[in-house]
């Protein structure tokens, strides 16, 4: 299992390294929840500090939830109830206090990731959508029986949207998966590969625009 523990402390940061790695896991360390939102796709699971230099962790957590339901288990100092009512509200999976105990800790991280694994389900295949083929496996468009020719973004933006066919994707959601930045400034390298995408597929109404949010794929 993949982990990065985003601590800005060094000394808690590298023991949770450390401990973690010889109970098994492959472990990395951030100090900022910038990086974070950067690389979360990297790994299977996410131990997530509050009190981070560029932001605070409920934000950060918030932020990763538009994107991802990657796993995330907090381990703050802030005790309070109600701190703890919002990270368990905002998304996280589960909520420990510092110092933890390790073995608590090892648990609590391997319940959450089975969970998230269970609920994920079996990964999907081919998508059809009237006389549109989408092969997920040799990464191949079919429009009524034609192959459409596309570029790797072009076929990465077709693939996180037939996802969930019918429900709407958010502009964070797709720039996350396709440029891996889903809060870059200059977002218009969306809106470009979804023209494209609706001129070569030529299926009017197949991808359609949800205004002020993101775009969906089908009906």
């Amino acid at each position: 299992m993949r982990v990065v523990v985003v601590e800005d402390d060094d000394d808690v940061g590298d023991a949770l390294v450390e401990v973690l790695s010889e109970q098994g896991f492959e472990v990395d360390r951030k100090s900022r929840g910038a990086d974070l939102l950067l690389t979360h796709r990297n790994y299977d699971a996410v131990i997530l500090d509050l009190g981070l230099p560029d932001a605070d962790g409920l934000q950060v957590l918030r932020q990763l939830r538009e994107v991802s339901t990657i796993p995330v288990l907090i381990l703050t100092a802030r005790d309070d109830e109600r701190t703890i009512v919002r990270g368990l509200r905002g998304g996280a999976d589960d909520y420990l206090v510092k110092p933890p105990r390790i073995g608590e800790l090892v648990a609590r991280l391997e319940l959450a990731t089975k969970r998230s694994a269970t609920m994920s389900g079996p990964a999907l295949t081919e998508v059809v959508t009237g006389d549109v083929r989408v092969d997920l496996v040799t990464r191949e468009v079919v429009a009524g029986g034609v192959v459409v020719v596309l570029t790797q973004k072009e076929f990465d933006l077709v693939e996180a949207l037939v996802e969930r066919p019918g429900a709407a994707m958010s502009r964070e959601y797709l720039m996350d998966r396709v440029w891996g930045d889903a809060f870059m400034a200059v977002s218009r390298s969306l809106d470009v590969h979804i023209s494209t995408l609706r001129a070569k597929i030529g299926r009017p109404g197949l991808i359609t625009t949800i205004r002020g949010f993101g775009y969906r794929w089908g009906i």
